[in-house]
């Protein structure tokens, strides 16, 4: 039986940054309680569960999904998947599930991303002959071509020098993300899976343009340069959401405050390598136009926060307006787990459109961009209730 996928869970740990206060916890067990909060939010029982889809860009192989989903206690007949595609890929899992309910594939799946900076292992080729040492690499090629494959901090620097962006337009984008994230305190919290007795995002701070002057440049130089205040940081983290079939949420629905929401739709798409988020406005465009919106529908939008300079050029070429982008703060000021990342924005989504007050049918939208030229967007839509 095939239909609409609804999202009835959403769930993330704190995000710390890297060497804080998850540097000794493996991926998988950052995870592990995440999926157990979806299911006891939802009331579902673990048997129930029909595939675990976990995002993750450098745990250097294995699968981290099937660890997270014994750790979290599923039976071990539950299969689990592991996917990557780096900073999309948390959001990726997301729809790979919703497909997989949509199309009678599934009744259940839980799906996010995990990712930890802390635990990643070391990187290195191995050596071609016994005269050569191992070669270490601190990334992996996003292109085939070393001329089309610039560091994504490289080629942010290059466009914000291109398209004029100051750092003091960049310094206010990371201080208004930093604002939001602070008051948004208190609803934060109601997402949070305590982890290490971290309950809040650790990175945010009353962040001033003061602050922001004084940050090291890493990337570009002049008036338009990138500093640290303006780049998230290396993070540690996991989200995940419960996605199941219309049915099975009718099935569950009784006692809860919400609905959950319905996924309208989503997609991923492709743009060029040496542009890394040059590819979430075709994705964006596309996705309105597959649904059937208009970007002025869109009551609430989580957009990835890589970089201000990211951030700045997406939300003008999407032309959502600012007071409905990143309500609860971005990825500035919390930081960037890679392949949680687009977990966490699904998360955030969620839980802004199943605010009390919030009208049945309201639109949400979740975008992230990816090194070596990849998007993948997310449409929601507050589920009516009953």
């Amino acid at each position: 039986m095939s239909g609409p996928a609804v999202i009835l869970a959403a769930r993330r740990t704190a995000v710390a940054p890297r060497g804080g206060a998850f540097a000794d916890i493996e991926p998988h067990r950052l995870a592990a309680p995440v999926l157990a909060a979806c299911l006891a939010d939802a009331g579902l029982e673990a048997a129930d569960v029909d595939e675990v889809i976990l995002g993750n860009a450098l745990s250097g192989g294995g699968n981290v999904a099937r660890l997270a989903a014994l750790a979290a206690g599923l039976p071990e007949d539950v299969p689990a998947l592991t996917l990557d595609t780096q900073c999309c890929s948390g959001l990726d899992a997301v729809l790979a599930a919703a497909r997989l309910v949509e199309t009678g594939g599934a009744r259940a799946v839980l799906a996010g991303g995990v990712e930890s900076f802390s635990r990643s292992p070391l990187r290195a080729h191995r050596p071609r002959g016994a005269n050569e040492t191992p070669d270490f690499y601190d990334r992996p090629a996003f292109a085939p071509w070393p001329e089309r494959d610039p560091d994504p901090l490289a080629a942010m620097a290059a466009f914000a020098a291109q398209e004029g962006i100051r750092r003091e337009v960049q310094h206010a984008l990371a201080c208004g993300s930093h604002a939001a994230a602070r008051a948004a305190a208190a609803r934060l919290a109601l997402e949070i899976v305590p982890v290490a007795g971290l309950e809040a995002d650790a990175f945010t701070r009353p962040l001033t343009p003061p602050l922001c002057r004084r940050a090291p440049v890493v990337a570009g130089e002049g008036a338009c340069a990138l500093d640290a205040s303006v780049v998230a940081v290396e993070a540690d983290a996991a989200a995940a959401l419960l996605v199941v079939s219309r049915d099975l949420a009718r099935a569950l629905a009784a006692g809860r405050k919400s609905a959950g929401c319905t996924v309208v739709g989503g997609l991923a798409r492709g743009g060029p390598p040496e542009w890394p988020f040059a590819a979430l406005p075709p994705a964006v465009s596309a996705l309105l136009a597959r649904t059937g919106h208009v970007p002025g529908e869109l009551g609430v939008v989580e957009l990835m926060e890589s970089s201000a300079v990211q951030a700045l050029a997406n939300r003008v070429e999407i032309g959502v307006p600012g007071e409905r982008v990143n309500r609860g703060g971005g990825a500035l000021a919390r930081g960037h787990p890679i392949g949680a990342s687009g977990a966490i924005l699904a998360v955030r989504l969620f839980q802004e459109l199943v605010r009390p007050g919030t009208r049945p049918g309201a639109l949400g939208l979740a975008a992230i961009p990816a090194a070596g030229g990849l998007a993948t967007a997310l449409m929601l839509a507050r589920a009516p209730a009953g």
